[in-house]
Order: C-alpha cells, then structure tokens, then sequence
C-alpha cells in the first residue's frame, strides 16, 4: 500500500505553481555561497521532486544527481532536462536506501525534501546517516525543515501533538480521472538542539543553523519561532 507522500506527488503537474516553490533562484544563489561558486563541486539533490533546485544547478554548470521516491515527479524534471538541454542525472530512489559512499561535495535536502514527510524519527536519522556516507570528507548538507517553535508559540492547536511534535491534517487531491481522494497525512517538526542532536549521532562535526524567511534564506540571521522553517548546515569532517 502507497504512503501518503507516494500518493501526493503522482501526478502532481501543478507542484510549480504552488506557492512554496518559487523562490527556486535565490535558494540556489544561497547555494552558491556555500559551494564559493566552485563548479567542480559534485551535488546530490535529495527528495529533488520535479527537480527545480538540481536543473537551475546544472543551469549554473553544475554536476548535479538528484534522487527522488517518486517516478511522476523525477519525469517533470527528465522532460525539462530535454527541452533545455541541461545534463541532470534524475534517479529513482528511496533516501532510507542510499548507498553512496563518498561521492559528492555537498548534499541538498530543501523544502519537501524526503525528511520530515517520514513517518518514524528512525527514518528520519537513517536518511541523515546514508547522506553523511554519500558526501566526501568535508563535504556538507545544507537542509530545511519544519521548526517546531513557530508551532508551540503561532498555531498550537489538538492538530499537532505535543508528545511527539507531529502534526496531523488532511489533503484533498484531485485524480487524473476528476475524482477526488482524501489523504490522511502527517510531519513532523525539529528544534534546532534535537536536530543538532541527530546530525552528531550520524557522524556530522558541525552544524550551523540559519533563517527561512518569505525573504529567503540568510546565514547572517538565526531561525525564530516567526519562521515556519528552518535551515542547517552540517559538515563531515576532514579526513586528518
């Protein structure tokens, strides 16, 4: 039986029209600053989706492979990939079965990015654990997820349980054949200590924190509980 997020992005041809994706340039500008512009840099692009942040890297003369657990949504990138005539390496994959080991300079995992939609915190660290064995020495993960604290303070209500910062809610989508099937769904949000916390349990050294804004990203500034997001930066040590 599909999960929730399976069924949710099948045939999703509208995901580019939906609000929280169309900042896709600056968050890569923010990408830029963290790879110094350094296009020899090897980037995997996990949870890519339909693609958006891994073909405006290969725009950018990027070598970009992005994974992704669904096959209708790595085609809307394939399709763009072939009318722009970018070179995107579009896999199907399941970031609780990553088996890279040591391939890429920096790891991307933003917006709905195959982390917080899990339904185990398990899942969660293993999908933390396969990306520290995919990056090379000194490689980093830059990341965004859900910040528990916009939560607690703006929207607490019987929708998001306090003993396990989950939320719960309902989408209702629209089939190709019209009809109309509801999904019972469900997320969960991070404090930046507990986040800190499982990045240093999957071997990470440091980890930075930065704000998500409607302004964008900006390493200058720390998360708080206004920001319905929030984003880290965790490097894997060097080797010595």
């Amino acid at each position: 039986m599909k999960k929730w997020y399976q069924e949710l992005y099948e045939d999703f041809e509208t995901y580019g029209d939906e609000p929280y994706v169309q900042n896709t340039a600056a968050e890569v500008d923010f990408l830029e600053q963290i790879l110094l512009s350094d296009r020899s840099k090897s980037i995997l692009d996990v949870g890519c989706g339909n693609g958006r942040h891994s073909l405006e890297l290969a725009r950018r003369g990027y070598d970009v492979l992005g994974v992704d657990l669904s096959k209708s949504m790595l085609e809307q990138g394939r399709h763009v990939a072939r009318s722009e005539k970018l070179t995107v390496d579009f896999r199907h994959y399941d970031a609780r079965k990553l088996d890279f080991q040591n391939q890429f300079d920096l790891a991307i995992m933003l917006c709905e990015g195959a982390f917080w939609l899990m339904e185990e915190d398990a899942m969660d660290f293993l999908i933390l654990s396969n990306i520290f064995n995919a990056l090379k020495p000194g490689g980093k993960l830059v990341m965004t997820l859900p910040n528990a604290a916009f939560m607690l303070v703006n929207e607490l209500s019987d929708a998001f349980d306090l003993m396990t910062f989950r939320e719960t809610f309902v989408i209702n989508k629209t089939l190709p054949s019209g009809e109309q099937k509801t999904l019972e769904c469900t997320q969960r949000y991070y404090t930046c200590p507990e986040l800190k916390w499982m990045l240093q349990q999957a071997g990470f050294q440091t980890t930075k924190f930065f704000a998500c804004s409607d302004a964008g990203y900006d390493q200058s500034k720390k998360p708080d509980r206004s920001q319905f997001e929030f984003g880290a930066i965790a490097e894997k040590q060097e080797d010595i």
